[in-house]
């Protein structure tokens, strides 16, 4: 069985945002719980350019099983 292969990804943040992760410990499991935390939210039908609340989460998880998208 294969080991999954982890990729290193690195991006530019500005003064403020680099400021901000500084404090914290595990930086690495931060961003990657932030982003999966993000992906979650992606609005299905706009592929990801928008965002769904909880709320509208829910009610889509809810109404896509009845409905599709053409």
């Amino acid at each position: 069985m294969k080991k999954n292969k982890q990729e290193i990804i690195t991006f530019k943040v500005d003064r403020s945002l680099l400021a901000a992760l500084r404090g914290i410990s595990n930086r690495s499991e931060f961003i990657r719980t932030a982003i999966l935390n993000a992906l979650e939210s992606a609005c299905p039908l706009c592929k990801g350019s928008g965002t769904l609340a909880l709320n509208q989460r829910s009610h889509w998880e809810t109404f896509s099983t009845d409905h599709f998208v053409e």
